[in-house]
């Protein structure tokens, strides 16, 4: 048994900020793989160009590089803005007017925010890529047997293209979940008190870093043992029918 130096509740409490980071993550970035997968199989040209240039970018930069672009490029980008606005409204309003004072002169952007929003944007072109391959996998042929029946698009997507794009995302799904809930470590560089900022610091403290390390180890490693457990019994209910 690993003695913690009383660190338990800490480390405790940055594992479950760990999960609710991965879990806002992985919503985000499924919505945005579903969006940029229809983009990308889209007619339009201009949809599957900006889908396109979405997951280029993406996939091409360093994870860590993307993170810390968005929350300290971001949160600058923001407030230059913000200060561009206040200078407008003083120029238009005067500085005696009520409505400047309530338009804050600087935002803290959170890192827990700026974690979500950077893990999801990232993972969602990867998603983009899976949910595109899925809905390729796909037979026409049910769709257009779906179309002669009447069906509206609406309800032969939740009926015929959903269930079966679902079962042959579910493997890349999986891996990228397996990913995005180590890539949540990244979140430590920016200020959020995870598991590993946390541990980092109790390392620090106690002059114990394998110790400490060595627990989030176990611990992410727990997750994943989790998380592949349960997407095989989705995986299962979901081939049922093909067996």
């Amino acid at each position: 048994m690993l003695d913690l130096q009383g660190y338990e509740a800490s480390i405790a409490k940055g594992a479950v900020l760990t999960i609710e980071v991965a879990i806002l993550s992985l919503l985000l970035a499924v919505v945005l793989g579903m969006l940029g997968a229809l983009a990308k199989l889209s007619p339009y040209a201009w949809a599957k160009g900006i889908a396109t240039l979405y997951t280029t970018i993406i996939r091409g930069i360093p994870d860590l590089v993307l993170m810390m672009l968005i929350f300290f490029g971001g949160q600058i980008l923001l407030n230059n803005s913000l200060y561009s606005i206040n200078e407008s409204l003083n120029n238009w309003l005067g500085t005696a007017d009520e409505w400047v004072q309530y338009v804050p002169d600087y935002i803290d952007v959170s890192p827990f925010i700026a974690g979500v929003l950077t893990i999801g944007f990232i993972f969602g072109a990867y998603m983009a890529e899976t949910f595109r391959g899925a809905i390729m996998a796909v037979d026409k042929g049910e769709m257009e047997a779906a179309k002669a029946y009447g069906m509206s698009a609406v309800l032969s997507f939740r009926r015929i293209l959903l269930p079966q794009m679902i079962r042959h995302a579910l493997p890349g799904f999986g891996n990228n979940w397996l990913v995005l809930l180590k890539t949540t470590a990244l979140v430590s560089i920016i200020g959020l008190e995870d598991m590993v900022r946390m541990s980092s610091l109790a390392a620090g403290s106690t002059k114990m870093p394998f110790t400490f390390y060595m627990t989030v180890a176990v611990i992410f490693l727990v997750f994943t043992s989790i998380s592949t457990g349960l997407l095989k019994l989705v995986e299962r209910k979901f081939s049922i029918h093909t067996r």
